[in-house]
């Protein structure tokens, strides 16, 4: 499916009226922020803005210097002076993502400070808001992936819907993922994710329900959001829009009240921004990090050492020998919204070096000091790491990796 696209949303005016439609925006103000910030976090890291950095003989993880990621913020036209790039980690801050490193100043300031994404030291309080947002992000794109056949296209009274899931389907799915024990646990989870307006009936007619309805995903999760956008807060009677991260907006045609649904395409400038956050994933530097999830996860961080993690160097000759104590495995590995969890280094044989545990490679069971033979069916033993970066970068988003592993004596 397109990176990006959307599909359609309640056609009720009860759905963006009142305290429940205040709440709604205010949850999608929180995951807009959420998700910039992370694809931010990632971006920097990757450009070692964010690095260990040292002050009065004292060492501070992961951190970057609010003076450095202003002149950052401006060269990459992020913020078009000083004062718009303060009060867009203003932003960040008053929403707790990024903080001082020893929480003595609330305000974020033009100095030489060293600030931190709460990320980065596992500080960022989980909220039941939170939770259910991280939950929905996760099935979201376990729908989303080329081999599920769940979401489709739909009538419910006469009316056609895009992307829409059958409740009973979608319990007894969630059960088989072991997303949820029971049917009752399956849909006490989908009461919660309708009540924090991820999910709802294709025309907001009904609650949740063990049926044969109809419900879609209010929130889309792939759509990607520039910087800039976290000052432009919508008012409270304001409509949602195509620019809105989440909304699934309803489509009229030839002047006729249709409920009819419109997927939106991705813009290129969207597809640019994918590109930037895929390609986190294979770059480490001397204190790099990788994270494959773009909302904000309770597991510890993944710190990846430039060291090589390998015990001792292995040629690709000695994998390939008759009798060599190595394993074949191969794994289908869905990149989810910023891409696949894992690092990449090494040169003939290319190694992995790091594996995010909330990740799309970890559920697929990579595991570090495996050695990559193939990706996509494209032998990679002669290569470096920056050919297969590439190669996994610019494919697909469902990649088929084949790796070796050496066997327990």
């Amino acid at each position: 499916m397109e990176e990006g696209g959307s599909t359609g949303s309640a056609g009720s005016d009860s759905s963006t009226s009142g305290s429940g439609g205040a709440q709604q925006r205010e949850l999608e103000r929180m995951a807009e922020v959420l998700v910039t910030g992370e694809q931010l976090r990632l971006r920097l890291h990757e450009e070692k803005v964010i690095k260990d950095r040292r002050h009065h003989l004292k060492t501070y993880p992961n951190c970057f210097v609010a003076k450095e990621l202003i002149d950052w913020l401006i060269e990459h036209k992020e913020a078009s002076d000083r004062e718009t790039a303060i009060k867009l980690m203003q932003k960040l801050a008053d929403r707790g993502i990024i903080h001082h490193v020893c929480d003595e100043h609330k305000e974020f300031k033009d100095v030489k400070l060293f600030y931190r994404f709460r990320k980065d030291d596992g500080t960022f309080p989980l909220d039941n808001e939170v939770k259910a947002f991280m939950r929905g992000q996760r099935l979201y794109e376990k729908l989303m992936s080329p081999e599920n056949t769940l979401l489709q296209p739909r009538e419910e009274e006469g009316v056609k819907y895009e992307r829409t899931f059958m409740a009973s389907e979608f319990l007894d799915w969630l059960v088989q993922e072991g997303e949820a024990t029971t049917r009752k646990e399956a849909e006490q989870l989908c009461h919660r994710l309708m009540e924090h307006g991820i999910i709802q009936h294709v025309s907001n007619k009904h609650p949740f329900v063990d049926s044969n309805l109809l419900y879609q995903f209010r929130m889309n999760f792939r759509r990607r959001r520039r910087l800039m956008e976290l000052l432009n807060e919508k008012s409270p009677s304001s409509q949602e829009t195509h620019d809105s991260p989440f909304c699934l907006r309803k489509q009229s045609h030839d002047n006729r009240k249709s409920t009819s649904f419109m997927s939106v395409s991705p813009s290129k400038e969207i597809k640019i921004v994918s590109a930037v956050r895929r390609s986190s994933m294979s770059s480490c530097g001397s204190s790099g990090y990788f994270s494959s999830s773009p909302t904000l996860s309770s597991s510890p961080p993944v710190l990846c050492n430039p060291k090589s993690v390998l015990k001792r160097p292995v040629t690709s000759e000695e994998l390939l020998t008759p009798g060599a104590p190595y394993a074949r495995k191969t794994f289908t590995i869905v990149g989810d919204a910023v891409g696949w969890g894992f690092v990449v280094r090494g040169s003939k044989p290319c190694h992995i070096q790091a594996v995010d545990p909330s990740g799309p490679a970890a559920a697929a069971g990579m595991k570090v000091c495996q050695f990559v033979v193939s990706v996509n069916g494209l032998n990679v033993l002669h290569v470096d790491y920056r050919t297969v970066s590439n190669l996994i970068l610019t494919g697909p988003r469902t990649i088929v990796m084949e790796v070796m592993e050496e066997l327990e004596c």
